[in-house]
């Protein structure tokens, strides 16, 4: 087929889906990728960055506490599904020596090897779950979150495969069904044969919001920033505490810290 007919075809497509109006140069210029409305309240970064700070949460000597995780599936209609093989999952904890394997040792504190760890979609600047996405229904934004367009899902599962973090859940039933919360209107539910994760609140950045997780925390063990920004809150703290994270040594550059 031939640049011409390539683009033609193009064209069409995109008149078929109502784009019609666009100068035909923008249309076929633009990517196909949705585009966010500017707002002046929304919270900008170049790259967006997570410290969990793990001393203080264990500190605050409240075993069980689950705001955090509460607030983040509450916001966005995760479903209680019942059963670990199914279970849908942004925000949640692991054991050290799960969140940490290349870490472990047995020399480590007790309190740091029997304590659990809050996980969560690490945002890498090197996303491997970005590079197998067929579709690019998984795609980074240009403030380094690592998003999910569920319209664009076709339930393949590479990205979950791809991800070494396993922070990517599948619905294998629909999850509307198992949504045991007060319905968040203002946030998508999905349905069956959709892959989902955590997003950084980015519906909430986008009018001038932090993450539901970190604003539930009353406590103050999850801060969040840009981490380019040298006056930014996660940049002092990363310069001030000894921090870690997850499999760096896979070279994917996770943008979230642990303080322990």
């Amino acid at each position: 087929m031939d640049t011409n007919r390539r683009s033609f075809l193009k064209l069409g497509g995109l008149c078929a889906l109502g784009l019609g109006a666009l100068p035909v140069v923008d249309a076929l210029g633009k990517s196909d990728l949705p585009q966010v409305m500017n707002n002046p309240q929304a919270l900008v970064g170049k790259r967006w960055a997570m410290v969990v700070d793990m001393k203080k949460c264990w500190e605050k000597g409240k075993p069980g506490c689950k705001d955090c995780i509460l607030a983040c599936h509450v916001t966005h209609n995760v479903p209680d599904i019942g059963s670990i093989k199914e279970e849908v999952k942004w925000l949640w904890t692991e054991p050290f020596e799960n969140a940490f394997p290349g870490q472990e040792s047995q020399f480590l504190p007790t309190e740091v090897m029997e304590k659990p760890f809050m996980v969560l979609c690490n945002h890498c600047a090197q996303a491997p779950c970005v590079r197998v996405c067929p579709t690019q229904a998984t795609f980074k934004r240009a403030d380094g979150i690592t998003m999910m367009d569920f319209h664009r899902c076709i339930g393949c599962r590479y990205c979950m495969a791809g991800c070494p973090y396993g922070a990517r859940s599948f619905n294998w039933k629909d999850p509307r069904n198992f949504i045991k919360t007060e319905l968040n209107m203002t946030f998508p539910t999905r349905e069956r044969g959709v892959v989902e994760k955590c997003n950084f609140c980015d519906e909430r950045l986008g009018v001038g919001k932090i993450p539901a997780c970190v604003e539930a925390c009353k406590d103050g063990c999850l801060h969040f920033g840009d981490l380019q920004d040298p006056n930014s809150e996660v940049r002092k703290i990363l310069a001030s505490h000894f921090t870690i994270r997850r499999k760096p040594e896979l070279g994917t550059d996770p943008s979230v810290y642990y303080i322990i």
